[in-house]
């Protein structure tokens, strides 16, 4: 859900894998990972990415 939110975002904005990875700093293949789900990968990255496209992240208890 969060990679293809992220993926969402960056083709709304008309971004390359490779334009964001060069904004948040990371290699084209981190994001290519992001936005399939792969679980490793770092947190800290997921979140410059989600401040680069201007995302919110917000956590909140699940219902019930």
């Amino acid at each position: 859900m969060f990679g293809e939110r992220v993926r969402d975002r960056r083709t709304q904005l008309g971004l390359s894998q490779s334009a964001l990875a060069d904004v948040v700093g990371v290699n084209r293949r981190v994001v290519g990972e992001l936005e399939r789900g792969k679980p490793s990968v770092q947190l800290g990255i997921a979140l410059r990415v989600a401040e680069a496209l201007g995302l919110d992240i917000e956590l909140r208890e699940r219902d019930g």
